[in-house]
């Protein structure tokens, strides 16, 4: 049983002692954390950009500049 063990282990890419550790919190039904998921929500300050509204201009700014920053380094 022990061999067979170490396969399974060997086989998900674990320890026998993580296997065993994942096989105990299974059986003994691991609490899991609750998390509260508004806590991803309000995180900052946009500064008022709209990006869902503006992303094209902001992409085609973002490009630009790259190409200037190109140029002037081709000089």
């Amino acid at each position: 049983m022990q061999r067979r063990a170490r396969r399974r282990a060997s086989d998900l890419g674990v320890s026998l002692a993580e296997y065993v550790r994942r096989l105990l919190a299974r059986d003994l039904g691991d609490p899991t954390r609750k998390v509260d998921v508004s806590i991803l929500f309000d995180l900052g300050n946009s500064g008022g950009s709209n990006i869902a509204r503006d992303k094209d201009e902001m992409i085609a700014d973002a490009i630009a500049a790259k190409l200037e920053r190109g140029r002037r380094s081709a000089k």
